[in-house]
């Protein structure tokens, strides 16, 4: 079935959890925006929100593979702002509501 959104990224797989968090001028940016362009066209279900130490946490959840291109591109340079660093946390999916959310 071609041009379903999560074709590219390997639907047939593994469904996880990736929290991440971003560091670097990554609040005031657009980048929780620009997060939740890119997790909606990989298929991801989450959120972006802003902490009070100027970091950005990211959760998606979706298949394994679109996560792991989601983690890519928060590290990839392109996003706006300055990313400096990010870690991750790989869990078991908890049932993300549809959709992603910027908070």
């Amino acid at each position: 079935m071609t041009g379903e959104p999560r074709a590219a990224g390997g639907a047939d797989g593994e469904t996880a959890r990736l929290t991440a968090w971003a560091r670097g001028r990554v609040q005031g940016v657009g980048f929780r925006w620009w997060v939740r362009a890119r997790a909606l066209e990989l298929g991801l279900a989450g959120s972006a929100t802003n902490l009070r130490d100027g970091r950005v946490e990211v959760v998606a959840e979706g298949p394994r593979a679109c996560c792991e291109r989601l983690l890519e591109l928060l590290r990839g340079g392109t996003a706006p702002g300055e990313v400096t660093g990010v870690a991750e946390r790989w869990s078991e999916p908890r049932g993300e509501g549809p959709g992603f959310q910027e908070r």
